[in-house]
């Protein structure tokens, strides 16, 4: 009788471990596929770059470095192979884009030109579908560590290399500027 019970815990503690180690893979894919969905957005915006840079190019000559920025981040996002390394390489292509943005104001022909307005808002649209999907993306990275961090889950996650994963986040370099409030001139 006793071996009988003895079996029984460990059977329920098997199915235990193997239900935690299954959650924890569904959360890994879910952090995964949540970053293929910014990788959608991403080639999106990847797309409509050259564009854009192309058109303030023939109203914005002479500011070559600032489009050169744009055009460098461009591609070093296109080429960042890890999730990390995405992350990192498409805050530095959002602070390319921002200061890009800060060069137009200079050019009121420009900002009148269809063209340009037409990428302004198709630009727009992919970043505001872009936030969306990173905030989905930070939600399902901190289901992730919620597991890989909270007992009991936390023994079988670092058994089985699972790990703290970061968020998609504002570049430090961004922070400042980002936590100030928008300064608003006529």
């Amino acid at each position: 009788m006793t071996l009988i019970v003895i079996l029984v815990i460990v059977v329920l503690l098997i199915i235990w471990a193997i239900s935690l180690y299954n959650n924890l893979v569904k959360l890994r894919n879910n952090r995964e596929q949540a970053f293929a969905n910014i990788d959608v957005q991403l080639q999106q915006r990847h797309d409509l770059i050259p564009n854009l840079v192309a058109t303030v190019k023939g109203y914005a000559a002479h500011e070559s470095e600032t489009l050169q920025k744009v055009t460098n981040a461009r591609a070093a996002a296109m080429t960042a192979n890890s999730i990390n390394d995405k992350i990192q390489a498409e805050q530095q292509l959002g602070q390319a884009l921002a200061n890009l943005k800060v060069a137009v104001e200079a050019y009121p022909d420009l900002k009148a030109n269809q063209n340009f307005l037409e990428l302004q808002s198709e630009l727009s649209d992919i970043e505001n579908k872009l936030a969306a999907v990173r905030r989905f993306f930070n939600s399902a990275t901190k289901e992730l560590n919620n597991a890989v961090q909270t007992f009991p889950s936390n023994i079988l996650a670092g058994m089985f290399g699972f790990h703290k994963e970061p968020m998609f986040e504002v570049a430090p370099e961004e922070r400042a500027s980002v936590s100030k409030a928008p300064e608003v001139k006529f």
